[in-house]
């Protein structure tokens, strides 16, 4: 199980980080993150097995600071912040670690993409 807590807000900034080619591309299901009114924050709980990830859509305006935090008892797992149909990740789980936190740089769709490396996914984990 996994637990992704999601923080939205206002900040200043960019991180742009290349996508490595060791993510495997996620199968499963994706899911659009709303809000309740006034809040700024959503924790989600949820399972992935193999190549079966998740895939949340969040609709961000431009400038506006995306924070996400994954934890789980796999070291396996991992997530991507990507603005929707972009070919780089603002941010790398693999590479950059449990804790995502970008400013966006343009108003839209945003994907953070849970996933298992290839190696846990290809066992079943």
């Amino acid at each position: 199980m996994h637990v992704l807590r999601i923080l939205f807000g206002v900040a200043l900034g960019v991180l742009s980080l290349a996508a490595s080619n060791h993510a495997t591309r996620a199968e499963g299901r994706t899911e659009r993150i709303s809000f309740a009114a006034g809040a700024s924050s959503k924790t989600i709980r949820a399972s992935i097995e193999g190549y079966d990830g998740i895939e949340y859509l969040v609709r961000v305006n431009a400038g506006q600071r995306l924070a996400a935090t994954i934890r789980t008892d796999n070291p396996s797992s991992y997530f991507n912040i990507t603005q929707r149909g972009a070919p780089e990740a603002l941010f790398n789980g693999s590479i950059s670690g449990d804790i995502g936190d970008v400013i966006v740089p343009a108003g839209g769709d945003y994907v953070i993409q849970v996933y298992l490396m290839r190696n846990a996914a290809r066992r079943g984990e």
